[in-house]
């Protein structure tokens, strides 16, 4: 007969239980649009090895290449069906969680609002807030629907308090921007090539398919000539020997500027910067305009800042950087001005002054300035650094995560990382405000 079990017993049960979140309840997942490439579909794959069922989406031939095999589901309706049909895939697969890239685009924003309505969860994910080495994965909304929105500074600290607050470290090397255009390129492609099957699939943006492809793969084969422009002109910069303050552009057709900025296009944005720098800034200063890394020209940027800097007469203390990454101007700038763009943490990390005009995660009053762009640039305010270091700590130990959606190292450090953040029961932030460190803290480095 073998004797009852002890109250030892009872602990040693509770020590050998995994310690990783469980599936104890069905979770059905839902996908739709993700990165270009197959993240999504590895994503999912991780998901059903820890039990859950997974279905996937899918608006057109892109999609569908880059998620093979079982839990696809076609939709070939008009825009106007979506609704309806989402909400009876919802009902009939008992969906419980939402995973979306981007909560922005109509599809998108339409199943957002159902889930949210019968009380599925929304995971969603963006690039990093902290680019290039990190992703945003949140809950229920990023960029200007993101809970970190309505969280102050204080609040942050009072979560960190709990914490050890050593930051973690950065790669020595990251970065997947030749990858990410080759997916692109790909995937407008396939979207192209099965047009017919996908008769009323309609992008999210204003360009037709088409262009979206021939403008992926122009900039693909454009990269070496773009690169030596590229250091022509940050040499020139650099070597010029004058204050200058830095202006970080976005693409016209991202969420963060169409949604969440009060410019209906960036000429607008030109125009007050060069305008206010003009007016405002010293005579001997000059202002430099950097593209985006992706910036593919289907806005005429470098046409319109000559017209401006010419009609405000300092054409020759203008200058524009196409693409290429940003630290070496940072580092030599006096400021920095933006709409909303996540590349301003990267000027609030070095201490310098930022202006913003859109919504955005980090435009809290202790670090970025509310000033007149003309006073601006005159006499710009400096922001609290330590208040910016603590913000910045609360994200890293939070929504942030090492790795990337396009090259395969970036989405394997990335899987170790997320599938446990999606099955806890709390967000990133909730748990962390609890005391509870999110389940990928132990990942400090990548190498």
């Amino acid at each position: 007969m073998i004797p009852p079990c002890q109250p030892q017993c009872a602990t040693l049960r509770a020590l050998i239980q995994p310690l990783g979140p469980r599936l104890t309840d069905p979770r059905h997942f839902l996908f739709l649009q993700g990165p270009h490439g197959p993240w999504f579909h590895q994503l999912g794959r991780q998901i059903r090895a820890a039990g859950g069922k997974v279905w996937r989406v899918g608006f057109n031939l892109g999609d569908r290449v880059f998620w093979p095999g079982a839990g696809y589901i076609a939709f070939h309706g008009t825009p106007e069906r979506w609704p309806k049909a989402c909400a009876d895939i919802f009902a009939r697969h008992g969906i419980t969680d939402l995973v979306v890239y981007g909560d922005t685009r109509p599809i998108h924003a339409t199943a957002i609002r159902l889930a949210q309505t019968g009380g599925v969860t929304v995971h969603v994910f963006e690039e990093g807030y902290l680019r290039p080495y990190w992703v945003t994965y949140e809950r229920g909304g990023s960029n200007g629907h993101s809970p970190l929105m309505d969280l102050t500074v204080p609040q942050m600290q009072g979560a960190l308090d709990r914490i050890d607050r050593e930051l973690p470290e950065v790669p020595a090397t990251w970065g997947d921007m030749r990858q990410h255009m080759f997916w692109g390129a790909l995937y407008h492609g396939c979207v192209a090539m099965g047009f017919r099957a996908y008769a009323n699939f309609r992008p999210h943006r204003a360009l037709t398919v088409g262009q979206e492809f021939l403008l992926y793969l122009n900039r693909f084969l454009l990269m070496p000539l773009h690169r030596l422009e590229r250091r022509l002109a940050t040499w020139r910069i650099r070597n010029g020997g004058f204050p200058y303050h830095l202006a970080i552009l976005q693409l016209e057709h991202d969420a963060s500027f169409r949604n969440h900025s009060p410019f209906a296009s960036m000429t607008e944005f030109l125009a007050l910067v060069i305008e206010g720098f003009a007016k405002g800034a010293p005579r001997h200063h000059h202002l430099v305009f950097k593209a985006h890394p992706l910036e593919d020209g289907r806005v005429p940027l470098l046409p319109e800042i000559r017209r401006l800097a010419r009609l405000h007469g300092v054409r020759e203390r203008v200058h524009f950087v196409r693409g290429g990454k940003l630290a070496r101007l940072l580092n030599d700038a006096r400021s920095a001005v933006t709409v909303n763009s996540t590349a301003g943490q990267q000027a609030l990390w070095r201490g310098l002054p930022l202006r913003t005009f859109g919504a955005a995660v980090y435009a809290k009053p202790e670090f970025v300035s509310s000033q007149p762009l003309e006073a601006f640039f005159a006499a710009p305010e400096r922001p609290d650094t330590r208040a910016y270091r603590d913000y910045r700590h609360f994200l890293l130990e939070t929504s942030q995560l090492v790795g990337g959606f396009y090259a395969s190292r970036g989405r394997r450090a990335l899987l170790r990382q997320v599938v446990d953040l999606m099955l806890s029961s709390t967000d990133p932030y909730q748990a962390l405000a609890q005391g509870n460190a999110a389940p990928r803290q132990q990942l400090r480095v990548v190498r």
